[in-house]
């Protein structure tokens, strides 16, 4: 998966990821068209301001200064007049940002909603690249900046590009002299404002990669925090943390110190054109000039400020864009990702299964250069228990993620009962199989409803006739609300309690074939041998497999397949096997001698 270059010196901005987020505003577009509308009327209004405030200026000062009444109802009308127009401008502003505020999050709940169904089209391999964390990091931290982009930015870049046209147009209207002596010390921030952004955007990019990072290291530490104790591992970790936390203060001072340089910058250009305004403006009433009075200066004051107002939202815009960029980058990296290919024309499917599978040559690796499997070939039978041992590494629990296609084969086929499962959905291959693994997975919700996972009628006969052949029953009895108990960290479930949920959930799933992977590792000994004799009448009939770690379960398996360097090098029964005097014979003693 494409990464950010962390040594990169130089980045040019790079907003294309960006415009994809805006694609997803498309549906939205007559809102968003008059939410512009609103804040076109917002800034026409801020422009007209100005203007009026010089006749009321103009109005009083030009009374008193020829010894007149001030007159007190043009002065009222002109104040009344002011009220309502700010007045519009106030309500046009709400529309406008209330109107922007639900098309933001309308687009944030559907880019939250696609990474979601793009993640179960994702193959294993991708999160074999991804930490958890860094997926947790984009769904989340990354979508919440972007909608906080849209929400704001967007929004003020239209109403400061029109109140920049817009007071540009009045300064010269009124005075061409110092709408230049304005524009040219508000140019200078431009200057600035486009060096900082330059120099800024690398660090934004590395900043939302190194949080992903972070959150990465912290899911992985706190999952496994037991290992991590039990191994006094803590200060490694903190190492870790603290070099990952590192890089993101170093990132985030750079990236918030270079743009935070633009609003100091942005308000002295501004201060500096009041200065230059009052100067040049005096001037020219001294040399006998007509066209500026002091409201001229007034509303020349209120020009630059408008003036720079826009100057300095860009700059804030600019920098919630190049964040949000950097966001839509690595949201789109997901959304871009090659899916699981499309399988909609395969209508392959196993209504009847008796259970025979047959590998035929196959061979695949998890990368081009490296084969794991290099020629793997079986026949099983319907109703056999096959066993499959090998060292580590020989590819035993990559045999079964070719047989669930969680993977693709490189060559060669695998067949059940006759059909190739490269010609079935994997939906479907996935239903022919029951999967009890040694790592146990439960959610947040009821036992009932981790029992009954994505399978609906189950009754409480069916469920207490499973619990009990797994040990269960006893433990569930002792439970205030029974299979209604919420699981929470206040339950206390042992290891091998979660071990029991898990294998119940697959005997009420009552698929016709079996993958067990030592799936008695976690229990005691007494719970070992009920939960073996509820496996023993689970496999029976069915097609199982069983990945074996300790030799010694596995003696009464139909047929035992020894692979090393993801090769059968021996095929057989336990008894057969241990006569030929070979790998696995090798193996079992010397586990045997271990247990001894």
């Amino acid at each position: 998966m494409p990464r950010i270059n962390r040594n990169q010196t130089k980045e040019k901005m790079d907003f294309s990821a960006l415009k994809k987020t805006f694609l997803y505003c498309k549906p939205y577009l007559p809102a968003i068209i008059i939410s512009i509308i609103c804040a076109v009327v917002a800034s026409v209004t801020t422009i007209i301001g100005p203007e009026k405030i010089s006749d009321l200026m103009n109005t009083i000062t030009g009374s008193v200064m020829i010894g007149q009444k001030i007159n007190i109802k043009e002065v009222v009308d002109i104040c009344v007049f002011l009220v309502c127009l700010y007045l519009i401008g106030a309500v046009f502003s709400y529309v406008q940002q209330y109107i922007m505020a639900i098309v933001t999050q309308r687009t944030s709940k559907k880019l939250r909603t696609d990474i979601n169904q793009k993640i179960n089209k994702l193959p294993l391999s991708y999160f074999d690249k991804t930490t958890k964390g860094d997926i947790l990091s984009r769904v989340t931290n990354d979508v919440d900046t972007i909608s906080q982009t849209l929400g704001s930015s967007i929004a003020n870049l239209i109403s400061s590009l029109v109140l920049f046209v817009g007071v540009t147009i009045k300064m010269f209207d009124t005075n061409w002299i110092l709408a230049l002596v304005t524009i040219t010390t508000s140019l200078m921030g431009f200057v600035f404002m486009g060096v900082i952004l330059g120099k800024s955007q690398k660090y934004f990019n590395k900043r939302q990669a190194y949080l992903g990072d972070i959150n990465g290291h912290i899911e992985e530490v706190y999952t496994n925090y037991n290992v991590v104790k039990s191994y006094n591992g803590t200060n490694n970790e903190k190492i870790k943390f603290k070099q990952n936390n590192n890089n993101m203060y170093n990132v985030e001072w750079k990236s918030h110190f270079m743009s935070g340089m633009m609003m100091p910058i942005m308000n002295f250009v501004g201060n500096l054109s009041y200065v230059l305004i009052f100067a040049v403006g005096v001037s020219i009433i001294v040399g006998g000039g007509t066209s500026v009075t002091i409201g001229t200066l007034i509303a020349f004051i209120i020009y630059a400020r408008l003036f720079s107002q826009p100057l300095s939202t860009f700059a804030q815009s600019m920098q919630s864009l190049q964040q949000a960029s950097a966001s839509s980058k690595r949201v789109f990296e997901i959304l871009e990702s090659d899916e699981l290919s499309d399988e909609s024309n395969k209508t392959v499917k196993l209504d009847t299964v008796k259970g025979d599978i047959e590998f035929v040559d196959v061979k695949f690796g998890y990368n081009e250069d490296k084969k794991i499997i290099k020629g793997f070939s079986a026949k099983i039978k319907s109703g056999q228990k096959v066993a499959i041992v090998g060292p580590t590494g020989a590819g035993k629990t990559t045999i079964v993620n070719l047989l669930m296609r969680f993977y693709e084969v490189d060559s060669g086929d695998i067949l059940i009962d006759g059909k190739s499962i490269k010609d079935m959905k994997r939906e479907s291959v996935h239903d022919l199989f029951d999967m009890i693994l040694q790592d146990t997975w439960l959610f947040g919700g009821t036992i009932r409803e981790n029992l009954v996972y994505n399978k609906q009628g189950v009754s409480n006969e069916t469920l207490d006739k499973v619990c009990e052949a797994v040990g269960l029953n006893h433990f569930i009895s002792t439970l205030d609300n029974g299979y209604d108990t919420v699981l929470t960290d206040a339950t206390s479930l042992s290891e091998g309690q979660k071990q029991q949920l898990t294998i119940a959930r697959a005997m009420i799933k009552n698929s016709p074939l079996l993958i067990l992977d030592e799936a008695t590792s976690n229990v005691d000994t007494r719970t070992e041998l009920v939960i073996q004799n509820a496996m023993d009448n689970l496999t029976k009939g069915r097609t199982s497999f069983v990945i074996a770690h300790r030799l010694s379960t596995i003696r009464n398996a139909d047929m035992i397949l020894v692979l090393k360097d993801g090769d059968i090098i021996e095929q057989g029964t336990h008894t057969q096997l241990l006569n030929q005097n070979g790998f696995y014979a090798e193996l079992y003693n010397s586990q045997f001698s271990e247990d001894e």
